[in-house]
């Protein structure tokens, strides 16, 4: 089972570290997709590829707005430290248990729960996420302890989720 959890780790910590190696996409212009149901009142919604190559969505974490790139290789949601503050989450340096290991290094992390997370009308309760710092991450990063709730899959060059 540990071996299981690092494995998950590594794979989170590699995610975290790609972004950082690319323009974040507010200032290359690149925009942000707005989750669009397929139909009114659907429970699936589709998200297009942007510019730069990867989906990056709009979100809400416990009524507040964030931007995510979806990170199928990244094990839980991963937020940066100042986005995780915007939404009241604070981690003590005590607090940053989670040891991330990475090509680049090892990194700690803070384990927390996030109440309600909605990408467009799907909805997720109780999601594991962890916290790392700024300059550790270039975006937050919708991982799999959100994906895992609901059925994805790629199709017509659109990444769709359904619930």
């Amino acid at each position: 089972m540990q071996h299981i959890f690092f494995f998950a780790l590594v794979a989170l910590a590699l995610a975290a570290f790609a972004p950082r190696y690319f323009t974040h996409a507010q200032d290359n212009g690149v925009v942000i997709a707005k989750a669009t149901p397929e139909t009114p009142n659907s429970r699936t919604i589709s998200i297009s590829r942007a510019s730069n190559g990867h989906f990056l969505v709009d979100g809400m974490v416990d009524g507040r707005r964030l931007n995510f790139m979806v990170d199928t290789g990244a094990s839980a949601i991963a937020l940066r430290e100042s986005d995780a503050a915007r939404l009241g989450i604070h981690p003590a340096q005590r607090e940053y248990t989670a040891r991330i290991s990475t090509a680049n290094g090892s990194i700690m992390a803070a384990p927390i729960d996030l109440n309600r997370v909605e990408i467009g009308n799907l909805i997720v309760r109780n999601v594991s996420a962890l916290v790392l710092p700024d300059e550790a991450l270039g975006q937050n990063l919708l991982g799999m302890s959100f994906l895992s709730q609901v059925h994805w899959q790629y199709q017509s060059g659109k990444l769709v989720l359904e619930q």
